[in-house]
């Protein structure tokens, strides 16, 4: 199916309007919420492409110089190398930019210097791991193995050396939308409603953090509503350190369907006094 179609969006949709596109319909059919998961896989693919400006452009014009698109991505056979990149069904055809430069014969060679992007779960920056890069060359295929970064932000950039025969990969890091945690620098912010009753008298509520912890939080009489609470160090690792960042929870009120006769009276009194 068509990634425009798939997502509703129309074809000069904006990167804001494709992530709210994104939000919406993996909400709506995410596996947890008894969604089809072939179908939210197929969403995740379509907003990774359409998100990323190059891969977008690759989708829109996808045989620009006459060449014969491979299964994941684009096989340039008729260049030098010949090389072919898959990475678990998603192009990654741009890690050539620097393959083709003509070099002086009288210079020492240069060692070689690909490029690429990578789209991660939040999940995943947050534990760290590894991603393996199928690459298929003249020489044969090729299994290249990276370790991803604990605490990788968007747009970050990791150098790879010796790869490739020796050749130095560069990765760009791309985070997918979580359906309950926004990454704001080092910190989390999640939305929580409540009722507006449990605001006035005060009440507890639990909250389960990226990492799984469940983390009994107090909400104090007479909040007011819209404040923001903050488990510390339940964020985001920060990267290269020990340390993490804050959850910051929005409290949004809520009005219960049902409401006891004499909590009315009493605020009608309370109004009258």
């Amino acid at each position: 199916m068509d990634y425009y179609t798939l997502l509703g969006i129309a074809k000069n949709a904006s990167q804001d309007e494709i992530k709210k596109a994104y939000r919406k319909m993996a909400a709506l059919h995410h596996p947890d919420r008894g969604g089809d998961t072939a179908k939210f896989q197929e969403m995740q693919k379509a907003y990774e492409t359409l998100s990323d400006p190059q891969k977008k452009q690759q989708y829109d014009n996808p045989n620009p110089f006459g060449g014969q698109p491979g299964a994941g991505g684009f096989n340039f056979g008729g260049a030098p190398g010949g090389f072919h990149f898959h990475h678990q069904g998603f192009d990654i055809n741009d890690i050539f930019g620097q393959m083709f430069g003509q070099q002086n014969p009288f210079q020492q060679k240069q060692p070689q210097v690909f490029r690429t992007q990578i789209s991660i779960p939040l999940d995943e920056s947050y534990t760290g791991g590894k991603q393996v890069l199928k690459v298929q060359t003249q020489g044969g295929s090729k299994i290249i193995n990276i370790d991803i970064p604990k605490g990788v932000k968007e747009g970050d950039q990791f150098r790879y050396d010796n790869m490739l025969d020796g050749a130095t990969l560069i990765v760009e890091f791309k985070l997918q939308p979580h359906l309950r945690f926004e990454r704001k620098g080092n910190d989390l912010y999640s939305n929580h409603q409540i009722s507006v009753l449990d605001l006035i008298a005060g009440n507890k509520f639990e909250f389960r953090t990226i990492s799984g912890k469940i983390f009994e939080v107090d909400v104090k009489p007479n909040t007011q509503p819209y404040i923001q609470l903050k488990i510390a160090g339940q964020g985001m690792p920060i990267l290269g350190t020990d340390k993490y960042g804050d959850q910051i929870i929005l409290i949004k009120p809520v009005i219960p369907d049902k409401i006891d006769q004499s909590i009315t009276e009493s605020i009608l009194r309370s109004r009258n006094s």
